[in-house]
């Protein structure tokens, strides 16, 4: 699976982004999807991930009911749309894919490039 993440840039605070992840391969649909960043100086730092069938997500607190994480399985792609963005959430974000299709923070088996999100105060 190789996975091409796009959407980011810089925003002011408040302001809103939408990420998109497009995947290869016909099994996408099978795959919980996920999203995590890294600031600088920072750990990596899970964000959110989606379950095959877009019925399930989770959320880390500090983005919990700023940020909605869906999927389309027609475009094979998976998105993030970032509302009331704080500088705080100024990162290189990337997604990630999981093909044992459990809805799970950790142990994601493919990753895409980054994709750097600045939020100005």
């Amino acid at each position: 699976v190789q996975l091409q993440a796009s959407g980011g840039g810089l925003v002011q605070a408040g302001g809103s982004l939408r990420l998109s992840c497009a995947a290869s391969g016909r099994a996408f649909s099978s795959y919980t999807m996920g999203w995590f960043r890294q600031a600088p100086g920072k750990e990596h730092e899970f964000v959110a991930a989606i379950s095959w069938s877009g019925k399930r997500t989770i959320y880390a607190d500090s983005v919990k009911g700023r940020f909605t994480i869906s999927r389309d399985n027609a475009k094979n792609t998976v998105y993030l749309q970032m509302d009331s963005l704080k500088p705080e959430d100024t990162a290189v974000y990337y997604c990630a894919a999981d093909p044992s299709g459990v809805l799970t923070t950790m142990t994601y088996d493919y990753w895409g490039q980054g994709t750097q999100v600045t939020v100005s105060s």
